[in-house]
């Protein structure tokens, strides 16, 4: 049995490491150099893992890139690394758009990339976006396109590389963030500089104490307080697309209670639940049928290490054995599959090793593959249709996927091909198909479905049709699954006000924060609070949980903004303005929150200080098409037409393929005289084959019948007949112009 061995003396109060001036005492934690002392071997494992190397002080032993004044510069982005006595410094630009030397004070994770963190006052550490390849030892830059401009959202001083804000929470051990509203000043502080033991089982002071005890005297200690249970929780609290609904991470306490996770929208995962954008292993490992038959992250991955348990198959075949383990017998994971009458790939081979079928690598940061969690089965036919990946031709990149389908064929037979995906429902979802919604309702009402599944297809399904889909939100309100609760609370966004009570009213007062939180959100922002009637007591107690999620995000521009929406909607119209104005201060270059704000003086009958507020923000941001459109229909209520029309043609310019900018734009162009110029605007529609509406194409109709253009009018009216079938109406139109064009009138 372990004991308490080293004495610490006053070392869990006085700073470990003087060096490191985040490092601050809290109440509950002590040293970490404390559980070392009895717990050596696990220490030492952990040493070897990339998680205590997620974040260290910048020195020779810690920094791996080359600082010998070497010169990066590629796409508008330069920098020079350098060293200076015994410190590393970088020459760029700085956020006045100017160049500067700026000292680099910690190291940013380890391997396959490192990055580097620079402190650029205020208290803000900011994470450089040129980092360094550990594996081909060079410089690379984390960004995409053009350099970002100084003081927007993506410039390397900007809110987004921001580690306050963005990577504060998984890459220290008792992370406090520490924003400051009123100054925008961070003090942000951690027990210790990296992850530590604390980080996963949660403050060790009362543990130390009765180790303590015990040593002293072993016979009349009292019992083991013990430390946070570590489980799949701990590990989802950072490897999930998540935002943190309360402050500070609590290890031990449920997932949903302290993070809401992101469902799968179609800018994150691919249509058949696979990872597109970087959402890390939750999401996916939440779909599979490993989640479900009680896998978790210790029966691949060692705690401490980090490490998978064995290499190659012997990994998968722990349980997918011909023999199948005790534990799992329920759900017969057995079989032969670790040969090359499964695999059809030689034994030994790349094709022959589980995981690069099942868990195909995404890569991230440029350098960072990852795999997916979800287990699925490589479906070519699938990518066919959709573009979803493929093992098979993500090996065999100069084959297509017919190719693989027809192997696939040969060796199952087409069975394969009917195999259930959520691919179809979800793709024709993200298409705006409203004939979608049957094929998600049958999910929602199968309970053999994961959850993240069930409740992400109730979201599309409102997304689609909220009128006709509210009592499809009433029966996910009340599923037992939280993740499906959650998913029914976030739809209701999608139903009319009425409705939204009705529907997910009871989820106020759900076991589930995450549930509570997003129910709050929607219920806040319903235009009159008088519907809440006997459950406006629920609802307050919900803003308690709402108000912690606010202030656990003060610093997030996003949440400000939405917030200030609530805030609106509860007529609380002061406060809705401190918080358009502090988000807008948060970052500047995001566009929703001086929208939100412009809006906000127009609901409030101020057209002309809407008007002002979107000219403000145009000016700051004139590539902004959301802005230059917001502005335009300002410009519009203000009755200032010609100006309006050049606003309102500048978004159609920067955001070609928005058919509602198309649409206002020829409206607004028409109503000053401009016709045949409106009209020129629906040329590109049906020749490049653009996405279209029946809004866009019934303006098109009224203004070539307002020309006479029967026969440029008929291209849209079959266009429209196409869209809506079976609309006699319409079918009339389309005979009466074709009579027209015949006849050449």
């Amino acid at each position: 049995m372990l004991a308490y061995a080293a004495p610490v003396g006053g070392a869990e109060t006085a700073p470990p490491y003087a060096a490191d001036q985040l490092i601050a005492p809290q109440k509950g934690f002590v040293d970490e150099k404390t559980c070392t002392s009895c717990h050596a071997e696990q220490a030492a494992a952990f040493a070897k893992s990339h998680h205590a190397k997620a974040m260290a002080l910048a020195d020779d032993k810690s920094v791996r890139a080359d600082f010998n004044s070497v010169r990066f510069e590629r796409d508008g982005v330069a920098a020079e690394f350098f060293r200076r006595n015994g410190r590393f410094f970088i020459r760029t630009e700085g956020p006045d758009g100017k160049q500067a030397d700026f000292e680099v004070k910690y190291t940013f994770a380890y391997e396959p990339l490192q990055q580097y963190l620079v402190d650029i006052g205020h208290g803000r550490l900011q994470a450089f976006d040129i980092a360094w390849d550990t594996q081909k030892q060079e410089w690379f830059w984390l960004g995409e396109g053009s350099a970002a401009k100084p003081g927007s959202t993506f410039h390397w001083t900007g809110p987004f590389y921001r580690w306050n804000r963005t990577c504060i929470d998984c890459h220290s051990t008792g992370p406090q963030t520490n924003f400051e509203p009123q100054t925008n000043k961070y003090q942000s502080s951690y027990v210790a500089t990296s992850i530590g033991c604390q980080s996963c089982h949660g403050g060790g002071a009362k543990h130390v104490e009765w180790a303590r005890a015990k040593a002293a005297n072993a016979s009349a200690a009292a019992a083991d307080p013990g430390l946070a249970e570590v489980d799949a929780n701990t590990c989802f609290a950072c490897h999930a697309r998540r935002t943190r609904l309360v402050d500070g991470y609590r290890p031990g306490s449920a997932f949903l209670d302290q993070f809401s996770p992101a469902l799968l929208r179609s800018d994150l995962y691919f249509p058949d639940g696979q990872i597109l954008d970087e959402v890390f292993e939750y999401g996916s490992f939440q779909q599979s049928k490993m989640a479900k038959a009680g896998v978790t992250c210790f029966d691949c991955h060692r705690a401490h290490e980090g490490t998978v348990k064995t290499e190659g198959n012997a990994l998968c075949t722990q349980c997918h054995a011909e023999t199948a383990p005790e534990r799992f017998a329920g759900n017969n994971p057995s079989g032969a599959f670790d040969t090359p009458a499964h695999t059809h790939h030689p034994q030994g081979s790349s094709g022959a090793f589980c995981a690069n079928c099942h868990m195909p690598e995404r890569t991230y940061m440029k350098v960072d593959p990852r795999r997916d969690h979800s287990f699925v089965v490589p479906r070519p036919d699938l990518s066919a249709l959709y573009g979803t990946p493929n093992a098979c031709i993500s090996c065999h990149a100069s084959q297509t996927n017919a190719w693989a389908s027809e192997h696939l064929d040969g060796w199952y037979g087409k069975a394969w091909r009917e195999r259930p995906s959520i691919a179809h429902a979800f793709a024709r979802a993200a298409q705006n198909d409203i004939a979608a919604i049957e094929s998600l309702r049958r999910f929602l009402t199968d309970r053999e479905q994961p959850g993240i599944i069930r409740g992400s297809a109730i979201g599309e399904m409102t997304r689609l049709d909220g009128a006709a889909t509210a009592a499809d939100v009433r029966v996910a309100a009340g599923d037992p699954d939280p993740l499906v609760r959650m998913g029914a609370a976030e739809a209701a966004a999608n139903l009319s006000a009425d409705l939204r009570l009705d529907a997910i009213g009871g989820l106020l007062t759900d076991e589930t924060r995450a549930v509570r939180v997003a129910a709050a959100r929607v219920l806040g922002a319903t235009p009159s609070l008088d519907v809440l009637g006997a459950q406006r007591r629920a609802f307050d107690a919900a803003l308690g949980d709402l108000g912690a999620y606010v202030e656990a995000n003060a610093d997030v521009a996003e949440t400000q903004s939405s917030y200030g929406s609530l805030l609106f909607g509860q007529g609380r119209t002061d406060e809705a303005e401190k918080a358009f104005r502090q988000a807008i201060v948060l970052d500047p270059t995001l566009s929703g929150a001086h929208i939100n704000l412009a809006e906000f003086y127009r609901a409030s009958g101020d057209n002309e200080r809407s008007e002002q507020t979107y000219a403000e923000a145009v000016a700051a941001n004139p590539e902004r098409a959301d802005l230059r459109y917001g502005h335009g229909l300002s410009l519009v209520r203000l009755k200032a037409m010609p100006d309006a029309v050049e606003e309102l043609t500048a978004a159609l310019r920067l955001d070609p393929a928005n058919t509602r900018y198309r649409t206002t734009a020829a409206i607004a162009l028409d109503s000053v005289s401009r016709t045949d110029d409106a009209f020129a605007l629906f040329g590109p529609t049906t020749a490049g084959g653009a996405t279209v509406d029946a809004t866009l194409l019934g303006t098109a109709i009224q203004l070539g019948f307002k020309l006479g253009r029967y026969a440029d009018t008929l291209r849209f009216a079959e266009a429209l007949a196409r869209l809506q079938p079976n609309d006699p109406q319409i079918e009339e139109l389309v005979r009466q112009l074709q009579d027209a064009v015949q006849h050449g009138r």
